[in-house]
């Protein structure tokens, strides 16, 4: 099994969407983890697109990347800007890949009405299940 850390700021939404897609569509492949720089809690808007695609992550937890310090991941897929220039230096043993995604929060920040914000969840959750579909192929560059 390819172990695949997931890797964002605050490991509440995209490193989250991209754990639960992964363990999903790809768990006879890859075993996926997701933390974050900090812990900001899990996003429930995040929970609340990925059960519409039939992906539970309700249990998950917002983890630290410190909490990993001691596992071995084949790679370490940053899924934000910050998180890919902040990339914890004992997570550099292993193959470190940058793949960028859109903020939902702060694309739900530019538009009114609930529906139009979880339109923006849904977009870059979509755009993630695309990204995972690629797994592991893609990690290959």
């Amino acid at each position: 099994m390819i172990k695949i850390l997931f890797l964002c700021t605050g490991n509440s939404c995209r490193s989250q969407m991209a754990e639960g897609w992964t363990n999903s569509l790809k768990g006879d492949v890859i075993e996926a983890y997701s933390a974050g720089i900090e812990t900001h809690g899990l996003n429930p808007n995040a929970v609340q697109v990925m059960e519409e695609s039939g992906v539970d992550i309700s249990t998950h937890t917002s983890q630290l990347a410190s909490e990993f310090k001691d596992t071995i991941f084949d790679y370490v897929v940053t899924v934000c800007g910050h998180a890919h220039e902040n990339c914890p230096v004992y997570l550099g043993k292993s193959t470190v890949i940058h793949v960028g995604f859109d903020d939902p929060p702060k694309l739900a920040a530019e538009v009114d009405g609930k529906e139009e914000k979880l339109d923006c969840y849904r977009a870059v959750r979509d755009q993630i299940r695309d990204f995972v579909l690629t797994l592991p192929g893609s990690l290959e560059r």
